[in-house]
């Protein structure tokens, strides 16, 4: 019978004691573990995802390596976003699934926390980047004057842009080009956006056509021809 060891992670203290994200990530647990198996335990971690003194997670480890039990996260992004850390943890002898991913290898995951990692890095250097250069312009950083109706204009276009790439599209769009790779269908990789929670940029179900305009982006961006 397997044994699960459940962890979840949610970034500050307020969505800790609301609820808010948790109860989305015991939905996905509860979803993947159908019976015989069962979850031993749950450990909760109120953590940032940059920071890698996680004690819960320490404890779910050491209870998973005791029991002879699977570290079970309900998504990839809510363990690290640190390359190094998810290595240590795929080092540390304890086998863990996430539920948005149960067919991922170590190799997957690897490029997974690589990428996320990356992601991350990239976001921070062009924020250094553009404040920088706004100040060499002579721009008062922080302050009201900022405040036109051009740079609000500016700003609104920025915002939309962002919402357009978020993180989980990006995501989406790297499982649907892994997903192809291994030979899954427009229609199977659809199946499992959606059973992953993930949504188009307008918040609908991901169907074939989307699935196929979502690799066309993919494409469009790292210039490789070999996902449709």
């Amino acid at each position: 019978m397997q044994q699960y060891i459940a962890y979840y992670r949610v970034s500050t203290t307020k969505q800790g004691t609301s609820g808010l994200g948790l109860e989305a990530q015991q939905h996905a647990v509860a979803q993947y573990v159908r019976a015989p198996a069962q979850v031993l335990s749950h450990y909760t971690e109120v953590e940032s995802g940059k920071k890698n003194q996680r004690p819960q997670l320490l404890a779910a480890i050491a209870h998973a390596r005791q029991a002879g039990a699977t570290l079970l996260i309900a998504k990839l992004d809510r363990l690290s976003r640190n390359a190094g850390f998810i290595f240590a943890l795929r080092d540390s002898g304890v086998d863990f699934i996430c539920c948005d991913m149960p067919d991922a290898n170590t190799l997957t995951v690897g490029i997974f926390a690589v990428l996320a990692q990356h992601e991350r890095e990239l976001i921070s250097k062009r924020t250094k980047e553009a404040l920088a250069a706004l100040k060499a312009r002579g721009v008062a950083l922080g302050t009201p004057a900022n405040l036109t109706t051009e740079a609000m204009r500016q700003g609104q276009v920025v915002r939309q842009q962002n919402a357009r790439e978020n993180k989980e599209n990006r995501q989406a769009a790297r499982l649907a080009v892994l997903l192809r790779q291994q030979g899954h269908t427009l229609l199977q990789i659809a199946q499992e956006l959606n059973s992953g929670d993930y949504r188009t940029r307008r918040g609908k179900e991901f169907d074939a056509t989307a699935v196929r305009r979502l690799l066309l982006r993919q494409e469009i961006i790292t210039g490789s021809t070999t996902f449709i």
